[in-house]
């Protein structure tokens, strides 16, 4: 083992997964070491279900992420998420419409599939993906959320010609998530600028990926049914201390799946919303009392168009 490990730290990577999970000395760019993330914020009335609740519970929410797609957006709607971004100052991150869990292929189906997840199939569905981005960009959106490698790599080019603004936020999906330093590196190295990794990691293999990468991680400390249905909330200041910088990402164990969303659905998406909250409430709470000194973000400090 002990030539392996010298392969990896010679080439940069930990050689191991750091068992004393040293202090991250990582932060944003305004000097702190977390930010709340609230998931799957559908569309216009969820995010106004986000801010009313998180001003009840006196809970600052710097980012919310979309789940169904700008496909399964109208302008209108978008527009207004990015105008209700703007005046509260919260980073609105949307997701790319097209995925393999929305095309015809059956393998993603399968058991042995499942690691298709939701990547793009062929050259078309890439086009379609770009499209989404395209359309986003041009209302205004600057942080979109990606779950394939081949986007994410165009992405990254794209931003790198001018041919996408240089400060788009290149936000990874959980469903592409690193479990290793090495992988979490290529994905930065491809043009991620924050990184969902796992929500099963063991602090040391947090540790591992926080040493190998400089983009913020993105974290569920309670992760959806169909990702683990992880609660892991008395962690979560161990999370903050180990891997600055830190979305704390609140998704919800027992809830149903909403992928795609819409109006169909409307009362129920909001109710999750508003129970996502809640949960954030009681892991500030847990930080309060368990790490006080940890830094939170006070704005998402996010320069919307």
């Amino acid at each position: 083992m002990k030539q392996s490990r010298r392969w990896l730290e010679n080439n940069g990577w930990p050689g191991e997964d750091p068992r004393d999970c040293p202090s991250s000395a990582k932060r944003f760019d305004d000097g702190a070491q977390y930010r709340i993330e609230i998931p799957s914020t559908e569309g216009p009335r969820s995010l106004r279900a986000v801010l009313d609740e998180a001003s009840k519970r006196s809970v600052q929410v710097h980012r919310i992420s979309q789940g169904s797609g700008v496909m399964l957006q109208t302008d209108d709607e978008i527009l207004e998420m990015v105008e209700i971004g703007r005046t509260n100052d919260i980073e609105v991150n949307l997701f790319i419409g097209p995925r393999a869990t929305f095309d015809i292929g059956a393998q993603v189906k399968a058991d042995a599939g499942k690691p298709i997840g939701l990547s793009l199939r062929g050259s078309d569905q890439l086009v379609f993906a770009l499209e989404d981005v395209r359309r986003a960009v041009a209302l205004g959106v600057n942080s979109i959320l990606v779950s394939d490698i081949g986007l994410l790599a165009v992405m990254g080019k794209l931003k790198r010609t001018g041919d996408l603004p240089p400060g788009l936020i290149i936000k990874t999906s959980v469903m592409m998530a690193p479990t290793n330093a090495v992988s979490a590196q290529v994905l930065e190295d491809l043009g991620a600028t924050t990184i969902n990794v796992p929500s099963d990691l063991t602090l040391p293999q947090l540790a591992s990926i926080r040493a190998a990468i400089d983009a913020p991680i993105d974290l569920y400390v309670e992760a959806p049914d169909n990702i683990g249905g992880f609660i892991r909330h008395y962690e979560v200041p161990e999370f903050i201390r180990v891997g600055a910088p830190l979305y704390v990402k609140l998704g919800l164990r027992n809830a149903p799946d909403i992928y795609p969303s819409g109006s169909h659905i409307e009362d129920l998406v909001e109710r999750l919303s508003r129970e996502r909250v809640r949960r954030a409430e009681m892991v500030c709470g847990m930080i309060k009392r368990y790490a006080p000194e940890a830094v939170m973000s006070q704005r998402s400090v996010v320069a919307m168009r």
